[in-house]
């Protein structure tokens, strides 16, 4: 600071000094006298002077000061205070917590109990100190969650029962209201067996337990089965320890299956197959028990630990064979209701629980065994005649085409041998084909029976499956029930015509239409002639060959009618000539003794000739 700012403030202080001493001097008697009797500054007690309070009431403000801050530190927000309901509003509860001001909490927090009056204590937290119009807000809501969490809690490691209000539906189970959390209840923990219904739960009280939380979110899963099952373990024990083949139960349809029913003994379930409900036979188990149905059971068998039981009902009545009418006997017409189809026959429902079969092949006389469907139905009323019964071994076969005449019977009148008839192709082998003639009546054609003149590897090549074909009986055995049937008879054989036409030595002109190594094929004017020419024998008199497609005139040198076979040659043709000179030569020769010049010219001759072959 520097000289002449110091100098200046010295100046100012001593100035306000005189002022101060000045303005003393002008003040009235009175004042100056009370001035100075008054204590020094030191002395004097501003603070009464400026609250306007003595000391005692200086000290018990300070006393309540204090009891307010202490009061403040108290309500902590993490804490769960016990208060007096004082008043309720339209829309709130007032609740003394013994703090400076009563709280306040919505109504909307006690709507889990509609009856709260005046005087209930409730715990509640704070919520917020003070609002905006310096109101203390509680909650009931976060006291009751945080007591919940600490039961939930409690409950889950001790394995205690808990009662809950079960309060929606929600996907795949249902919320339940325990102690204030809402724990999720899943549909297969609701009961031991399966629910269809989940809204006939909904706001009823039940008993639980809490079975995981997670704590990271809050999460409680509870479970109403696990109660039950625990009940059902000990009923379990009992039930299992009991069991005995033969013996009856009573017990409540639990599911349904297709191939069986699931019966609930009291604990512990058993298994009805479906072949086990009814002597009947029935398609599905449906047609005679309903899920929830009370019924009898009779245990049939179980395993060494007992967790798998068969049981049945319909052993709890007599077998239906046992009530059979017992004159019912061989030859017997019987009427009954197809139950069953199958490819190889039908079963026939002749009582309740009595069954008989009708193999396919006793549906009809025809020797075609086609599929059962092809002539009944199920639900098909039906006549059969009882061709076997076994009441030992419960079995019984029937017949339906004994109802009707058999065909074979006067089949020597109706299909004499060398009659012709008309006929359905029914099948092929590689050896011929079927042709029924009439229901039960089939013949077979071979396939050299076929035709005359065509050559033919399969059946399919001549006709198909289901044409009408002209036939003549050829053989009738009635013993064996076998028909013999020809096609080809119906016309004469034309090969009786070519055995005097193509006899061997004639000669025919011919078309080798097809030569090879080994020879040629040679096609005449009978297209059905197919004749065959060996290689030696296609030179021609020149020296030259016979070529593919050439017309050229062949001998005959083999006819087989039975075989149709044709064996043609071409240098046969020519080479006669020299044989007609051969033997004019010896026809020539006399009696007289051959001169050696003779022999050496005939030998000549004959080696000439056997080179040319």
């Amino acid at each position: 600071m520097s000289e002449q700012t110091k100098e200046t403030e010295a100046t100012s202080s001593a100035n306000s000094q005189e002022n101060k001493a000045q303005a003393v001097k002008n003040q009235p008697k009175e004042e100056r006298e009370l001035v100075n009797a008054s204590p020094s500054r030191e002395d004097f007690d501003w603070e009464s002077f400026e609250s306007g309070l003595n000391e005692e009431d200086r000290k018990e403000k300070a006393e309540l000061e204090e009891m307010y801050e202490n009061t403040l530190d108290e309500l902590n927000e993490n804490e769960v205070f016990k208060g007096k309901v004082v008043r309720i509003t339209d829309k709130e509860a007032i609740v003394d917590i013994d703090f400076k001001s009563e709280g306040v909490i919505s109504l909307n927090e006690f709507r889990y109990n509609p009856d709260l009056k005046v005087g209930d204590e409730v715990e509640v937290m704070v919520d917020q100190r003070e609002d905006k119009n310096g109101q203390l807000q509680l909650s009931h809501r976060k006291a009751r969650t945080l007591n919940a969490w600490d039961h939930v809690n409690k409950a889950n490691q001790s394995g205690e029962i808990v009662q809950g209000n079960i309060k929606a539906r929600t996907k795949g189970g249902m919320i339940v209201d325990v102690f204030g959390i809402e724990a999720f209840l899943p549909g297969s923990q609701i009961d031991v067996k399966p629910i269809r219904d989940y809204e006939q739960f909904v706001g009823k009280n039940m008993e639980f337990k809490v079975v995981k939380i997670n704590p990271e979110f809050k999460n409680v899963v509870v479970s109403h089965k696990a109660l039950i099952e625990a009940d059902i373990e000990e009923q379990k024990k009992e039930i299992i320890g009991q069991l005995e083949k033969g013996q009856v139960l009573q017990g409540v349809v639990k599911n349904i299956t297709s191939y069986g029913v699931f019966v609930d003994l009291g604990g512990i379930d058993g298994l009805i197959h479906i072949t086990d409900l009814s002597w009947s036979r029935i398609n599905h188990p449906n047609e005679v028990v309903e899920v929830d149905d009370e019924i009898n059971v009779v245990i049939l068998d179980f395993d060494e630990d007992k967790t798998r039981i068969q049981l049945g009902v319909k052993q709890l009545e007599a077998h239906p064979w046992e009530a059979l009418d017992q004159n019912i006997a061989v030859g017997d017409k019987i009427k009954g209701k197809v139950v069953v189809l199958a490819d190889y026959g039908a079963f026939v429902e002749v009582a309740p629980g009595v069954e008989g079969l009708i193999h396919v092949s006793e549906m009809s006389w025809s020797t075609h065994l086609r599929s059962a469907q092809d002539f009944v139905q199920v639900g098909d009323e039906v006549e059969a005649v009882v061709l076997s019964i076994d009441r030992e071994e419960r079995k019984m076969s029937l017949g339906m085409k004994q109802l009707m005449p058999d065909p074979w019977t006067d089949i020597t009148s109706k299909y004499p041998v060398d009659s012709k008839h008309t006929g359905t192709v029914r099948n092929f082998t590689n050896f011929g084909i079927f042709v029924e003639l009439e229901e039960g009546v089939d013949g077979l054609i071979y396939i050299s029976d076929l035709s005359w003149t065509q050559k033919i590897k399969h059946p399919s090549e001549f006709c198909s499956v289901g044409d009408k074909l002209e036939v003549v009986v050829l053989e009738l055995d009635v013993e064996a029930r076998r028909l013999s049937l020809g096609h080809k008879q119906l016309e004469d054989n034309p090969w009786s015509v070519y055995e005097t036409k193509y006899a061997i030595g004639t000669e025919h002109t011919g078309n080798a239409y097809n030569v090879f190594d080994k020879g040629a094929k040679v096609r005449f004017e009978d297209e059905e002639i197919d004749a065959f020419a060996p290689a030696r024998t296609l030179d021609k008199e020149d020296g030259g060959r016979v070529e593919q497609g050439e017309d050229i005139n062949f001998k005959v040198i083999e006819f087989n009618k039975e075989f149709k076979r044709v064996v043609v040659s071409h240098s046969a043709t020519y080479k006669d000539e020299e044989m007609k000179q051969v033997k004019k030569a010896l026809e020539n020769q006399t009696q007289e003794r051959a001169t050696l010049g003779d022999l050496d010219g005939l030998a000549a001759l004959k080696e000439k000739m056997e080179n040319n072959e």
